[in-house]
C-alpha cells in the first residue's frame, strides 16, 4: 500500500480514472435500488452518474495525450488515506437517507483528493483538469441539490417520505409494538401472582424474569416465521424477529426489576408505577404512528392491562 504522496502524476490520474468509473458504478446501483420505491430520487443519482462517467472521459483523454494507452491499474484500497465505504448500494431495499448521506460524504472525499493531487501536480495540462475536477466535486452536492429540486418537487417529496413512514411503520414500530404490549401484559398475571402468593421478592423476580424471556424467545420467533416480508413490505424476518423479541423481554423485564427491591411492599408500588408508565408508552406509541386517538388508546392499553394484573393479584391471593 503506498502513501498518497509517493504518487507520481501518472499514478494520480489512474487513480482518478478508477475513482471516477467506482463512483459512477455506485450512483447508478443507487438509481437501480431506489427506481421502484423513490423513482424522483433515482433520476438524481442516474444523472450524477452520467457525470461521474463525463469526468472518467475527461480523464483518460489527459492520461492518453500525456501517458499513453496503458492505464496501470491503482484503487483506493492501494493508497493510504482513504475510507472504506459500506456497501450499502449492494443492499435491498435501500435506504434513502443512508443513500444520501455516502453521497456526500463520497463527493467530499473525492474533492480533497483531487485538491491534494492538484497540489503534488507541475504540469499545467494535469493541473488544469485536477483543479476542474477539484471544483465540480465542490459543486457535486449543490448538482444533488439542484438535481433534488428539478426532479423532486414538494408532492414527490411527500409522497417519499410518507413511502419512508409506512415502512417504518411496518418494520420497525409494528413487531416492536407487538413485542412490547404482549411483554408488558401478558407478564403482569405470573409476575403478581408469584408475588402476591409468596410474598418473596426474589421469588418472584425469578418468576418474572423467565416469564419475560420465554415471552421474548416464543415471540421472537413467531414473528420471524410469520412472514418473509417480500409481499407484505414487513423487511427482513430474522430483523422483525429480533426487534420482537428484544421488546417483548424488555416489557416484562421493567416491571420485573423492581423485584431485587428487599422489601415487598416498596418492590410491588414501584412495580405498579412502572406498569403505568409502560402502558402509558405503549399508549403513546400507538396514538404517533399507528393513527389512534391518544385517549382511546389509553383506554384500550389500560383496560386490558388491568384486567391481566386482577387477574394475576386474584391468582396469587386464592
Amino acid at each position: 500500500m503506498k502513501s498518497f504522496t509517493e504518487l507520481t502524476e501518472r499514478e494520480i490520474l489512474a487513480l482518478a480514472i478508477a475513482l471516477e468509473e467506482e463512483h459512477g458504478r455506485i450512483y447508478a446501483d443507487y438509481a437501480h435500488g431506489l427506481a421502484d420505491t423513490f423513482p424522483a430520487s433515482a433520476k438524481v443519482f442516474t444523472e450524477m452518474a452520467a457525470e461521474e462517467n463525463e469526468h472518467r472521459r475527461w480523464l483518460i483523454d489527459l492520461f492518453r495525450e500525456k501517458f499513453g494507452d496503458h492505464i496501470p491499474l491503482i484503487r483506493r484500497q492501494d493508497v493510504r488515506g482513504f475510507l472504506k465505504h459500506e456497501p450499502i448500494w449492494m443492499v435491498r431495499p435501500l435506504g434513502l437517507d443512508k443513500v444520501r448521506a455516502q453521497a456526500e460524504a463520497i463527493e467530499e472525499e473525492t474533492g480533497r483528493f483531487y485538491e491534494r493531487a492538484l497540489a503534488q501536480t507541475s504540469d499545467a495540462g494535469i493541473r488544469k483538469l485536477l483543479g476542474d475536477l477539484a471544483a465540480a466535486e465542490r459543486e457535486h452536492v449543490d448538482l444533488a441539490q439542484r438535481l433534488g429540486k428539478e426532479h423532486l418537487d414538494r408532492n414527490t417529496r411527500q409522497s417519499e417520505e410518507e413511502t419512508r413512514r409506512r415502512a417504518f411503520v411496518l418494520q420497525v414500530v409494528q413487531p416492536g409494538l407487538a413485542g412490547l404490549m404482549d411483554g408488558s401484559v401478558s407478564t403482569l398475571a405470573p409476575l403478581f401472582a408469584a408475588a402476591f402468593a409468596t410474598h418473596s421478592t426474589w421469588e418472584t423476580f425469578l418468576v418474572g424474569m423467565a416469564a419475560s424471556v420465554g415471552a421474548g424467545i416464543s415471540m421472537g420467533f413467531a414473528e420471524a416465521l410469520s412472514d418473509d416480508g417480500t409481499l407484505t413490505g414487513r423487511g427482513r424476518p430474522w430483523i422483525r424477529g429480533t426487534i420482537t423479541g428484544a421488546m417483548t423481554t424488555l416489557g416484562g423485564v421493567g416491571h420485573t426489576l423492581p423485584y431485587l427491591i428487599g422489601d415487598f411492599r416498596t418492590a410491588t408500588a414501584v412495580a405498579i408505577a412502572v406498569v403505568l408508565v409502560e402502558l402509558w408508552v405503549i399508549a403513546w406509541i400507538r396514538a404517533r404512528y399507528m393513527d389512534t386517538r391518544f385517549l382511546r388508546a389509553v383506554f384500550e392499553v389500560v383496560v386490558g392491562g388491568l384486567i391481566v394484573f386482577a387477574a394475576g393479584v386474584l391468582i396469587g391471593s386464592a
